[in-house]
């Protein structure tokens, strides 16, 4: 059963009024397709794959309304739409109960949100596209980065329309950029969070230049130089652990971090820096694995006196203050000194 519908060229007139009024027309996934001045190539964008990340369907909404036409045909996928529109608008990351639908893009498509997965990756092989981009908000407030996980011009470049930092991962989560491993070069951009006005700013400038352009992959002009940070990974609470954030340790939780954590989203931190407190000992509250599923925690972590501070100088991102995410997801992803380059 087809999941997504299908819109051609819509007018300005026929998406509605607001972001909202677009999201009630689509009423669920949607792919959009613009035809290009060149008709011969596609580009393709990819957004709202999580409900809660306004940013890339505002500056979607935004290209629509403005009448332009793109450089090249670009298929847009809009995915989430029916957690997006859940009340509070843009609050739910997800439908309660489902998957993340970003953690779908590999086998086996089961369920509603494998399916749809399945779809949107059917609609890419369609259109072979020249390049995919996948907008998204990062979880918390934090500034913009891309991600990949190839280290070349043609990620670069990609990466270069919106940031000037970029993650090289080898994790498999099932995301949508790993299929830039044997399909088409793919890259993941968080432009910040989703209630801050210079994300979605960014998003719109990005997507500008990446819908205008005649040419977006690397050729013989430079690539902004970028700040890169490679193999990064992914702290996470065990199943049963209860967390909070806050000024002092809660009572009530096992895991206590620092009520201003966001701020060190891309920061460096050293060993001395306190992140927060626990009780018990670290093996039984978090784990941590690198891409090749070996255990980290002990060179991410460390315990004194039930306070929290990093192992080694290290710089952290994807830090969130929302316990839902943090607990559904990850607390955050740090990378080694060593590890960062530009």
């Amino acid at each position: 059963m087809r999941r997504v519908r299908f819109l051609r060229n819509p007018l300005a007139t026929e998406i509605g009024d607001t972001v909202e009024g677009f999201l009630q027309i689509l009423g669920g996934p949607a792919s959009v397709f613009l035809d290009g001045r060149d008709t011969r190539r596609t580009r393709a964008l990819v957004t709202l794959l999580h409900g809660n990340e306004p940013s890339g369907l505002m500056a979607l909404f935004r290209w629509i309304k403005s009448g332009r036409q793109p450089a090249v045909n670009c298929v847009c996928i809009i995915g989430s739409v029916e957690a997006a529109l859940r009340p509070p608008l843009f609050s739910h990351r997800m439908l309660p109960g489902v998957r993340d639908l970003n953690r779908c893009f590999k086998p086996p498509f089961e369920g509603a949100e494998g399916l749809l997965a399945e779809e949107i990756l059917q609609i890419l092989r369609v259109h072979h596209p020249e390049a995919v981009i996948d907008l998204h908000n990062t979880s918390g407030s934090g500034p913009a980065f891309g991600v990949c996980t190839h280290l070349d011009r043609e990620h670069d470049a990609l990466v270069a329309l919106f940031t000037e930092r970029m993650i090289v991962t080898r994790l498999n989560l099932g995301a949508l950029m790993e299929i830039s491993e044997h399909s088409y070069p793919t890259v993941t951009v968080e432009v910040g969070g989703r209630l801050d006005e210079r994300a979605h700013e960014l998003a719109w400038e990005g997507l500008c230049r990446y819908f205008d352009s005649d040419r977006v992959l690397a050729g013989d002009e430079p690539v902004w130089a970028l700040e890169i940070l490679q193999d990064p990974v992914r702290l996470h609470l065990n199943p049963g652990v209860t967390q909070a954030y806050g000024e002092a340790p809660d009572s009530a939780a096992d895991v206590t971090l620092r009520q201003d954590m966001e701020h060190f989203n891309f920061a460096t931190v050293d060993p001395d820096e306190p992140l927060g407190w626990i009780r018990g000992d670290l093996r039984s509250r978090f784990w941590a694995q690198d891409a090749g599923g070996r255990c980290v925690l002990s060179s991410l972590l460390r315990c004194v006196g039930g306070r929290l501070y990093p192992a080694a100088k290290m710089t952290l991102f994807m830090i969130t203050t929302n316990v839902a995410i943090a607990r559904s997801d990850c607390l955050f992803y740090a990378v080694p000194q060593a590890s960062v380059s530009s």
